[in-house]
């Protein structure tokens, strides 16, 4: 038992080790927060909001809530804006 437990330890280990040697996690937290630049949009129209308001998180936060409610594609930046602080999705004009 303690053998077959030390091989699944050793096996898992091994994985994660080649998933940060490859950069696979690094290369997806990268696609995510590129999403969310102010330079993610060349031809920029407001699609939606997200999040409470007033929106109390950054920038960058109201991206992520954008992305993770319309989706990575349908998004090119999410910005607080206005007096009453609201998170405003933005996605390229077609």
């Amino acid at each position: 038992m303690a053998k077959n437990l030390s091989s699944v330890t050793f096996t898992v280990l091994l994985l994660v080790l080649l998933m940060v040697s490859t950069e696979i996690l690094k290369i997806e937290a990268m696609n995510i927060k590129a999403r969310c630049l102010p330079q993610g949009c060349k031809n920029a129209t407001f699609s939606e909001e997200c999040g409470p308001e007033p929106f109390t998180g950054s920038n960058n936060d109201c991206c992520h809530c954008c992305v993770a409610k319309y989706g990575r594609e349908a998004v090119c930046k999410g910005v607080v804006e206005g007096p009453d602080k609201h998170c405003h999705c933005y996605k390229e004009r077609v």
